[in-house]
């Protein structure tokens, strides 16, 4: 569950829907002819799922231009260090996250929540999964030249405290549901498969340094395909279903503000038609 966002003009994209939505920056009009050709679901509507997507679609073009800005070439070295350390602050939080919604999950079952059972049952999984992986961070770190304090030392970011932070609110004080929609921008935008070694060859860094790169890159799309079909089998009301896209919109612009913030590391990109630049003193 470690976004990376693939390299520039690719974010890696939520798999096992038999139709996805069409990718980030598409004109609306492709939007709605892509939602046109998805599967209806019972009553002529579009799966949740489904809806999710064509939601994100609306909100992922900042979310690319802030990854082509991350893994540009120029000055890479210290970005990728500071984004691994940024990762670590995330990634820290997603079992203990999922662990805490598991548990109101579980309470929410027995009160007769109808949503309770297959969302705890599904987070219990999901939780074995991920585990360990904000070691493979830290492991991550060392082989990058930095080291485990390098992540643990510093304050998080207050960025990162929004990412996570408003999760745990929801599911305390409105539904754990709310999660899902947080795992799905996490999950949906897995590294790109060619990502890692791109990396390596731009940073001069050995292989054991990508290993959460490039272990993201394989397994993220078929979670991002389990979550999206659990979606369509819960029998989500229409609050429940916005919790769950208020959650992945606030989990998308966080993480494009953290990726702009992260993109800031090293030199500038070149600001293309800024007009000729003023000439100084002595210069013609």
């Amino acid at each position: 569950m470690t976004p990376a966002a693939g390299p520039p003009g690719r974010i890696g994209e939520a798999t096992g829907a038999p139709r996805p939505a069409p990718a980030a920056g598409q004109p609306a009009g492709a939007v709605r002819e892509a939602a046109a050709r998805v599967p209806r679901a019972r009553g002529g509507g579009l799966p949740a799922s489904e809806r999710l997507r064509v939601k994100l679609a609306f909100a992922e073009p900042a979310l690319r231009a802030s990854s082509a800005a991350l893994w540009r070439p120029e000055g890479l070295l210290p970005r990728y260090r500071a984004y691994l350390c940024a990762m670590h602050t995330v990634i820290r939080a997603s079992v203990p996250l999922m662990e805490r919604a598991a548990e109101r999950a579980g309470l929410l079952a027995r009160r007769g929540d109808p949503l309770g059972a297959p969302l705890a049952a599904y987070l219990d999984e999901h939780i074995r999964e991920e585990a360990e992986h904000d070691t493979w961070l830290l492991e991550d770190l060392t082989a990058a030249g930095s080291g485990p304090r390098a992540a643990l030392d510093p304050v998080p970011s207050p960025l990162v405290a929004s990412l996570a932070g408003a999760q745990y609110y929801w599911i305390e004080h409105h539904h754990p549901v709310a999660l899902l929609g947080y795992i799905a921008v996490l999950e949906g935008h897995a590294p790109a498969a060619g990502l890692a070694p791109r990396l390596a060859r731009s940073t001069g860094l050995p292989a054991p340094a990508f290993r959460t790169v490039h272990e993201h890159a394989r397994l993220d799309d078929g979670h991002a395909g389990e979550l999206y079909a659990l979606l369509d089998r819960l029998p989500l009301s229409r609050s429940q279903e916005t919790a769950v896209a208020v959650s992945a919109l606030h989990t998308t612009d966080a993480l494009t503000q953290l990726f702009v913030r992260l993109g800031r590391t090293g030199p500038a990109p070149p600001v293309r038609g800024a007009g000729r630049s003023v000439p100084k003193e002595g210069q013609t």
